[in-house]
């Protein structure tokens, strides 16, 4: 089965992408194919694998990013869909398709998946340097999810430059676009000193989660070689499930 709706990918177009403010981003309507959703939507990982996070401390006076994570490593127990799908993205026609968009690059996905609970948000932020790209599935049916309980990715803009290093409040920035988290879509955005996206506080009742797919894509950097000899990915995880 083919995962990634190679038609809607090619279409596309790079100089759309990166002309549009405040940075480059698009939302892709149905980036995967109507089968493979479908596939791996009923066959995501239950919550009881996942990291809760909670509290952890961010740097430059960021709130905390509370959920559960999946970091995806070599060796990790997954239904095949999955295995295959992740195939895909470290694939060639994946990698065609960023240098297309993104720039000429060697790019190193990391793979990881997140699940939100009531209360939970994302503080605005900018991604670190090394992170050329980021690309998230969302994986809420219609079914389980109402818009009305927020869960959006949001690209934010501000009126005044900012540094990159630093934690604005929402209030001091002004909402250019958010897509997510219901249906077969997907929201790829590019990192830059003013890339500034977050999420509200979600408002689902109990027992409702907001889960998406996160691909990162790093370029080589110096911290990503010297994680590499230290036998880690790019986002500092071990290369290999234990």
């Amino acid at each position: 089965m083919k995962y990634l709706n190679e038609a809607v990918l090619a279409a596309v177009s790079a100089e759309e992408f990166q002309s549009r403010p405040p940075y480059p981003w698009a939302h892709i309507h149905n980036s995967l194919t109507d089968g493979g959703f479908a596939q791996l939507h009923e066959t995501l990982p239950a919550a009881d694998q996942f990291d809760k996070h909670v509290g952890a401390k961010r740097a430059y006076g960021q709130m905390s990013h509370d959920r559960y994570m999946l970091h995806y490593r070599a060796g990790l127990e997954l239904p095949p869909t999955w295995r295959e799908f992740i195939a895909e993205l470290n694939g060639p026609e994946y990698q065609a398709f960023l240098r297309r968009i993104l720039g000429n690059h060697r790019y190193i996905p990391t793979f990881s998946w997140h699940y939100a609970w009531e209360g939970c948000s994302v503080s605005p932020h900018c991604d670190a340097a090394r992170k050329r790209a980021t690309h998230i599935f969302h994986f809420n049916s219609h079914e389980e999810w109402d818009q009305a309980w927020g869960g959006q990715t949001l690209i934010l803009a501000s009126d005044k430059p900012l540094p990159t290093h630093s934690a604005p409040t929402f209030d001091e920035l002004t909402v250019a676009g958010g897509h997510g988290p219901i249906g077969n879509g997907s929201l790829l955005f590019q990192r830059t000193p003013h890339s500034w996206h977050g999420m509200k506080p979600l408002t689902c009742p109990p027992g409702k989660l907001r889960k998406i797919f996160s691909v990162t894509l790093n370029i080589v950097t110096t911290q990503v070689l010297w994680r590499r000899i230290r036998g880690k990915d790019p986002d500092g995880y071990k290369l290999r499930a234990a």
